[in-house]
């Protein structure tokens, strides 16, 4: 009996070990609190599109993926995809920007 009651905290060490090895984030995904971030990013990002008034935020796709932002769709010119990538970089939080937009 003495043993097994030396090994319980053992044993409650081990189990907490395990629980958060299980619940943290990898390379290939992310975390509830990453997930968050992005959401919050994204929408920031096309918040400060739409209230750029030479930007048609309706064709313009925001997507974000752990602080790097993506943005795809279509616009009118060159000048509108610099726009674009300046507005999305002027928001907090954003690491970079991938840019694959295509002009019409």
């Amino acid at each position: 009996m003495e043993r097994i009651m030396r090994s319980v905290p053992m044993l409650a060490v081990a189990m907490l070990l395990a629980l958060f090895v299980g619940c943290a984030s990898t390379e290939s995904s992310s975390g509830t609190g990453e997930y968050i971030d992005d959401t919050v990013i994204t929408t920031k990002v096309k918040a400060a599109i739409f209230n750029e008034p030479t930007l048609k935020s309706a064709e313009i796709n925001v997507e974000t993926y752990k602080g790097v932002v993506q943005l795809s769709g279509f616009v009118s010119s060159k000048a509108d995809i610099q726009t674009a990538i300046r507005v999305a970089r002027s928001v907090k939080g954003v690491k970079s920007v991938s840019n694959d937009m295509e002009l019409k």
